[in-house]
């Protein structure tokens, strides 16, 4: 009996042990439950930028609102990604709203980050978020992953930006179809869906 009790303890051990090493590589998924529900509004917050100027989110956002994405300097997803970035960075401002960029990561350094932003051409304002305190209030889990806000700060969308992470194959884009039909007063189709990337290296 004691024998049987042993290799169950083991064998539990070895299943956490697997999704806590599922759960931090490249390909982890968003919790679909997250903190911050759509329909639920963001209230104003304040983090320093790559120079360490602080930022508020209400003096960042465009008139019509505006997009967080959260990016991460060694993420192989968000490096995918980056070019489809900064070209719905120009779509949005576009069309008033304002693309910013988050990074929680604990395990880059500030000097890393700005390197990368500078190496990307980034568009778009990256604000350093030390301690992941907005990716916790947010319930935001991986790289990239978007929420999008209207100009009163409600939530209308949180997912990925399409659904291929390889970009040759994309039939949906989620993000663009959210602003798009936010902007013509049309219902947004799908509010919600799963970002997948990599998993936010937490403090």
């Amino acid at each position: 009996m004691r024998r049987k009790s042993i290799s169950l303890v083991v064998v539990l051990a070895l299943l956490a042990f697997v999704s806590t090493a599922n759960a931090c590589s490249a390909g982890a998924i968003a919790d679909e439950a997250g903190d911050l529900a759509v329909g639920a509004k963001l209230e104003n917050f304040t983090l320093p930028d790559l120079s360490g100027v602080q930022q508020s989110f209400d003096k960042l956002k465009g008139k019509n609102g505006a997009v967080l994405v959260w990016v991460s300097a060694q993420c192989p997803v968000v490096k995918a990604y980056n070019q489809r970035i900064n070209q719905v960075a120009d779509e949005l401002k576009a069309k008033g709203i304002n693309l910013i960029g988050i990074n929680s990561n604990a395990t880059e350094s500030l000097d890393w980050v700005v390197s990368s932003a500078k190496e990307v051409g980034y568009k778009f304002p990256v604000l350093i978020d030390k301690g992941n305190v907005l990716a916790d209030k947010l319930g935001a889990s991986v790289t990239p992953e978007f929420y999008y806000f209207d100009q009163e700060n409600v939530l209308l969308y949180h997912g990925a930006l399409d659904n291929d992470r390889s970009g040759k194959n994309v039939t949906i884009n989620y993000l663009r179809d959210a602003f798009d039909s936010a902007l013509s007063k049309k219902p947004i189709k799908t509010s919600k869906t799963n970002a997948f990337g990599c998993s936010i290296k937490r403090a």
